[in-house]
């Protein structure tokens, strides 16, 4: 379903000032990503207050935002990782994050996962082949599994992971082959996994969650239900947030069941990625250029950021709210213009405002006059924009990232990249 659109008012700053965003430029030159401290913590405590019944693991799932100091700022309050590669899970242990803090669910079994395993790394397995191999390997091991329980939610197909267009999880018809190669291989099955996409029903939560206790009868050995991430986050006005608290009430209810049906007091785990950084982060770039096509045509704002710094409104027509910071203070009360803002590359795909949820589709956007030279703010860019990005697209270098600690001093957490580091590797 397409994101609602864009309010015809103007968007704000969301936790930057004016002369905040002015002296990031200053300082670390555009366009930098910005992290606010606070909004990490707040969102982690939202997370870990998450209702359960017999306790809960809140991962953070660090593919959304994997640089070191928010992996390690997040381990301080409490949380868990949940690692998508082999590459991530080793990132992690290189932060400096304890090994059975850290769960590995991957599309690609990778090459380090003995390296992992004598670590510490927990391993779910995401398909048949994973857990035969896994089984050869490591036989009399426990293991999770991922299932996918052949329902999904999302935004668009490009962030549904359930259900039978999804290739994540062992499909949930294959009871059968899973009890066999576990048998075959003295397996323990420890974990189930299930994870549907994005999406804010209570009721879509819940069918999703009986599905997952009711696959999990089978496996008498389990001491944990992961029912994955997903919980969406309004980046813009207009889109809804997740109520944590009304989602996980229903997801209690139906351990509490559980336990008195059973006497089997499951553990909970989460993995939310967007609902812990998304708002706390916004990318400070510079109005770089204005070009017109004419009376009926459209007026374009060109920023020095573009899908090498935030990927999501050419992959999914994702709405980012977008502030225009003028980089001269005057009196004058400033008309309000609609813009097509786009990036920098030498792409017509490198649209930061198309229609909501049509990449493809132009989709003005009111914002505060602008002049070359000012700055421009686009929010709801701490997940899925540093660590997803069309990276070195054009040869324009990885951004730095900076971190806004609670007393509202800036400090560098990744520098900018260099053009030779971009081309160290070649010959």
């Amino acid at each position: 379903m397409p994101s609602p659109k864009p309010s015809s008012s103007l968007e704000s700053l969301r936790f930057l000032t004016p002369d905040q965003a002015l002296d990031v430029r200053q300082r670390f030159g555009t366009p930098a990503y910005v992290y606010d401290k606070a909004t990490l913590k707040r969102n982690a405590q939202a997370c870990l207050a998450f209702p359960n019944a017999f306790g809960l693991t809140v991962r953070f799932a660090m593919k959304a935002c994997p640089n070191a100091s928010i992996l390690q700022f997040f381990e301080s309050l409490g949380l868990h990782f949940d690692a998508s590669s082999g590459f991530e899970a080793e990132r992690a242990l290189h932060a400096g994050i304890a090994p059975q803090k850290i769960s590995l669910a991957t599309q690609e079994l990778p090459a380090n996962l003995e390296l992992l395993r004598r670590e510490g790394v927990l391993f779910t397995a995401c398909s048949l082949s994973q857990l035969d191999r896994f089984g050869r390997e490591y036989p009399g091991e426990k293991i999770g599994l991922r299932l996918n329980p052949g329902l999904g939610s999302g935004h668009s197909g490009k962030t549904n992971v359930g259900g039978p267009g999804s290739s994540f999880g062992i499909w949930h018809e294959s009871l059968e082959q899973i009890h066999a190669i576990v048998s075959r291989h003295r397996l323990q099955v420890v974990k189930i996994h299930t994870h549907i996409g994005s999406g804010t029903d209570p009721a879509v939560w819940e069918r999703v969650a009986k599905m997952t206790l009711d696959l999990a009868r089978e496996f008498p050995t389990v001491e944990t239900i992961n029912l994955g991430g997903g919980f969406k986050v309004g980046r813009v006005e207009g889109e809804k947030t997740t109520d944590l608290q009304k989602v996980g009430a229903t997801v209690k209810k139906l351990f509490q069941a559980r336990a008195k049906e059973t006497g089997q007091k499951l553990k909970l785990e989460i993995e939310p990625g967007t609902y812990l950084v998304a708002t706390a982060g916004a990318i400070v770039a510079t109005v770089q250029d204005l070009v017109s096509t004419g009376s009926s045509g459209h007026e374009f704002l060109k920023l020095d950021a573009g899908m090498t710094e935030v990927l999501r409104p050419s992959l999914y027509g994702s709405q980012h709210a977008l502030v225009v910071v003028p980089a001269v203070k005057t009196k004058a009360k400033k008309e309000n213009k609609k813009y097509l803002v786009v990036g920098h590359c030498c792409e017509s795909g490198d649209l930061l405002t198309p229609a909501p949820g049509q990449p493809e589709t132009l989709g003005p956007r009111l914002l505060a006059a602008a002049q070359i030279g000012d700055v421009c703010v686009i929010e709801g860019a701490g997940a899925y924009c540093a660590g997803m990005s069309a990276k070195n697209y054009n040869s324009f270098p990885e951004a730095p990232e900076v971190l806004l600690e609670e007393k509202g001093k800036l400090r560098l957490i990744r520098q900018r990249q260099t053009l030779e580091q971009i081309v160290q590797n070649e010959n």
